[in-house]
């Protein structure tokens, strides 16, 4: 057995059940192929990793459970100098593994179906389903040239033609498939996929600024149903050309220390709202288009929110005490977290996973629970 392979069957162990049916797919997919550098973050920046320069540590980290960014930025890690030291702004990566085998097993795909996989990035999720279904049953899509070409000429090297497609998956699809499924987040399912799912089809997303896996199956009005599925996952958003849009807390220089039109003691300490799955869901549910920023120094926590209408939140404290909170704008969107966080403790969680999904062929999302509802991708 070659060392990789050693390696790779250690990561299948870990990652999958001895009895699952992407046991073979992860123990004979060589990663590494397909991530030769990335990026690691530091407190500066990013660190270009290069794999062939360090063999050892290029099948450490390619056969683990790990996310390996390959972009940030506009700078892909193949073109990088050992001297770049880019901001850490993850645009592209290889999904760790495990996660990558969760969201095929959510699409339920099966032999002899067209199965799509949105988001080509390094190619590895794509190489794992043409092991598992053949590579003439298999397509992926990429917004960025470099990527689909790369994981072309990648997974060709291991012996796998799957259809590598140039496009903006936002948009229209080259093709008709049984089984869609993203590894990049969607503000809203796009209509084109609804368009692209066959009847019966089934498609698997994340939606941006959410951690719900979206699991449903099309309809004869050209929609699809489903549910948020019992389990979660983060992924990058969708692109749409070269580069993201810049951070929303470029556009609020004056959040970082100014006065809010409305200043107030929070009822909750200050928390990182990205790193509370559950809240941070729903805030964007309740809020959509949302983002979150927090700092640290020494024992003082802040947080910050934005919103594209000109809102913004800030609230700060010394660890567990009542934060100073500072807001402005057309929302109150600290006070939108806090009666979030008061549900959550009032109840015990929050009415997400498990939630009915209703999409209407517009690609706007409906979600219900008992006597809750929300939607998103609406306007």
């Amino acid at each position: 057995m070659t060392e990789w392979a050693q390696h790779a069957a250690a990561l299948a162990d870990e990652v999958t059940h001895p009895q699952s049916r992407w046991r073979d797919a992860v123990r004979l997919t060589p990663r590494h192929l397909f991530v030769p550098r990335w990026w690691w973050a530091e407190h500066d920046g990013a660190l270009l990793a290069d794999g062939p320069a360090n063999p050892e540590l290029w099948l450490r980290a390619a056969y683990s459970d790990t996310t390996l960014v390959t972009r940030t930025g506009s700078l892909h890690a193949d073109h990088a100098e050992p001297e770049n030291r880019p901001a850490w702004w993850p645009t592209s990566s290889s999904t760790l593994p495990s996660l990558v085998v969760q969201m095929l097993r959510h699409a339920r795909p099966a032999e002899g179906m067209r199965i799509l996989d949105v988001g080509t990035a390094s190619g590895y999720s794509t190489a794992l389903l043409c092991h598992r279904f053949g590579d003439r049953y298999v397509s992926s899509v990429d917004v960025d040239p470099y990527l689909t070409d790369t994981a072309r000429e990648r997974l060709a090297a291991v012996g796998y033609r799957p259809e590598l497609v140039t496009v903006d998956a936002t948009k229209e699809l080259p093709g008709g498939y049984d089984r869609i499924v993203a590894m990049v987040a969607m503000p809203r399912v796009p209509p084109g996929w609804l368009r692209a799912l066959r009847p019966g089809g089934r498609l698997v997303t994340t939606l941006t600024g959410t951690t719900m896996i979206i699991g449903a199956e099309k309809t004869p009005d050209g929609g699809a149903v489903g549910r948020v599925e019992r389990d979660w996952a983060g992924f990058m958003h969708a692109r749409h050309g070269s580069g993201h849009p810049p951070h929303l807390i470029e556009s609020f220089p004056h959040a970082r220390d100014q006065e809010g039109e409305e200043v107030s003691t929070g009822r909750y300490p200050v928390l990182n709202v990205s790193d509370a799955w559950e809240v941070s869901t729903h805030l964007t549910l309740t809020a959509p288009g949302v983002e979150t920023h927090y700092e640290e120094l020494g024992d003082r926590r802040t947080a910050w929110l934005f919103h594209p209408d000109g809102s913004w939140a800030r609230a700060s404290a010394v660890w567990t005490d009542p934060p100073e909170v500072h807001q402005g704008g057309p929302q109150r969107l600290w006070d939108a977290l806090e009666r979030i966080r008061n549900r959550l403790n009032t109840e015990g969680a929050l009415p997400l996973y498990g939630a009915h999904v209703r999409i209407t062929p517009d690609g706007v999302v409906h979600l219900s629970r008992g006597k809750w509802h929300a939607s998103l991708g609406e306007g």
